[in-house]
């Protein structure tokens, strides 16, 4: 692990490297960004990307903002996180097949953001090795592990079941004190509620400075155990007894009168079964999952009102720019755990699994882990007063977690690294989506790249090429008219197949 003292010192050099960068913004008053990412949310499980799910907060945003309509993430937690921390691929990073180390040749968003003055924020899940404060954060309250329960992280308290875990020992942060377990000892704990309030007070303990600032909300919902406050629950109990071909239905037919989509976005082939092959005991089993996974959806838009409100009150609306997106599509996983309790609770470990999965990911195919769109394409909101063009509007720009970087640095001047100061950092992957808020189609200036797990893929302009398992042959698609991926043109177009495939393969020589 890189000592604390080579990190001030590569600090040192991208100050110096960046002064000028910082003295040409300090006449102009910079915006604070909040950045908040959800956890294995599929495509179309908000409200304004086809849902029936309440989420007015994120729809204002939508409404009042831009929605990007195809931009891609990994398909999985932890490389995702690593990509939109560092604006290089988790290959590059070294988070390409584990996090239980530091991420290597790649600078921090607070790293960077901090070298134009920013207060830099973080609050909710890292999933990896580094306590965020060693890298670029000024503070931190969140887990730093994966999965955990929603109440209790940590032990059983008095009183109390056994709360359903993975693991016992998962680590959450509070500034540098690290905690493993971590057992909260407020009875009214539950992930998304405190990572919200911690990044409340924050608002208020800073908002008298100068500085700006940066605050990372990163949400663990609606990840696994489907577990919510029972008020949230009961306002969806029932709303799902029509089953996953109705509700999937009902979403795409929604994202079509909105415009979200058009004609060319095919609905892909369904990989469930029929909603009468089931006994009423598993439809009203169903039912309940997806009652709970939807109380997590509207808690946490809930809380991001509240975060909003706070951003209000403070008299920084009109300078604070929002990003929303999702690290991965919705979750086909089950995790099995013993436990007790109904569905929802905290003695209770259930995962959403692959129906509902298929549905929260309307119109695409499959699911987290795949590359395929819905393994990697997330919803994504910009909100920005007054900076962005055609308020309400959709912007169909081919993106990745990989250009917010280059997007926060093209926006606030601040200075990202190069290896000439040291050590070597990767130049940023990805490009600036800034143009996009202006109205205008981005073109690519290079090839989009995929391989996690089973999964690859390449994006080059209108072709993309993907496939699930390394010994399986390509599939080639036309994204600019099937981008739901549901026409194979692999035998018709042999030609751009082999030249992605080198594409491909000169990407993966390059990080082994």
């Amino acid at each position: 692990m890189r000592s604390l003292a080579f990190f001030s010192i590569i600090l040192l050099l991208i100050l110096q490297s960046c002064r000028p960068a910082v003295e040409k913004q300090q006449n102009v008053k910079l915006p604070n960004i909040i950045l908040i990412l959800a956890d294995d949310l599929g495509w179309s499980d908000i409200g304004c990307y086809g849902s029936e799910v309440s989420t007015p907060h994120l729809d204002s945003l939508a409404e009042n903002g831009l929605r990007f309509t195809n931009i891609h993430n990994t398909s999985k937690c932890f490389p995702s996180r690593a990509c939109l921390v560092t604006g290089v691929y988790a290959q590059q990073s070294n988070y390409d097949r584990g996090f239980n180390h530091p991420l290597t040749n790649a600078v921090t968003l607070g790293e960077v953001l901090k070298t134009a003055g920013y207060r830099t924020l973080w609050s909710g899940k890292h999933h990896g090795m580094e306590n965020p404060v060693t890298r670029g954060f000024d503070r931190y309250y969140g887990l730093k592990d994966g999965a955990t329960n929603y109440f209790n992280p940590g032990h059983q308290r008095p009183g109390e079941g056994k709360p359903a875990q993975k693991r016992g020992d998962r680590k959450w942060c509070i500034d540098s004190v690290m905690y493993a377990p971590y057992t909260p000892d407020d009875k009214d704990f539950y992930t998304t509620d405190y990572f919200t309030r911690y990044a409340i007070n924050w608002l208020e303990e800073y908002r008298d400075e100068e500085k700006p600032f940066f605050l990372y909300l990163a949400y663990n919902a609606p990840h696994d155990p489907l577990q919510a406050w029972p008020a949230d629950i009961e306002k969806y109990r029932g709303n799902y007894m029509k089953g996953y071909e109705a509700v999937r239905k009902a979403r795409y037919e929604k994202q079509m009168q909105m415009g979200l989509i058009d004609e060319d976005f095919n609905l892909s082939a369904p990989t469930y079964d029929p909603w009468n092959s089931y006994p009423d005991s598993v439809k009203v089993q169903e039912d309940l999952k997806m009652a709970v996974y939807a109380a997590m959806i509207d808690c946490m838009d809930r809380n991001i009102g509240r975060v909003l409100k706070k951003v209000r009150e403070i008299g920084e609306e009109e300078n604070t720019l929002v990003i929303f997106l999702s690290d991965n599509g919705a979750s086909a996983e089950v995790v099995n755990i013993p436990g007790s309790g109904p569905i929802g609770s905290m003695t209770r470990w259930t995962s959403l699994g692959p129906d509902w999965a298929n549905v929260g990911n309307t119109p695409f195919r499959l699911f987290k882990n795949y590359s395929y769109e819905g393994g990697i394409r997330t919803p994504m909101i910009a909100y920005w007063p007054g900076r962005i063009s055609e308020p309400g509007t959709s912007n169909s720009s081919p993106g990745h977690f990989i250009d917010i970087m280059a997007t926060l640095v093209d926006i606030t001047g601040a200075a990202y690294p190069d290896s000439a100061q040291g050590d070597f950092v990767f130049p940023m992957a990805g490009q600036s989506l800034v143009p996009a808020l202006s109205g205008e189609t981005i073109e690519r200036k290079e090839p989009i790249f995929w391989q996690w797990a089973r999964g690859s893929a390449v994006l080059d302009g209108k072709w993309k090429i993907v496939k699930n398992g390394q010994d399986k042959p390509w599939d080639l698609y036309n994204m600019h008219t099937d981008p739901s991926e549901t026409t194979n043109l692999a035998g018709d177009q042999p030609e751009v197949v082999q030249r992605m495939d080198s594409l491909f393969n000169d990407w993966v020589l390059k990080y082994q």
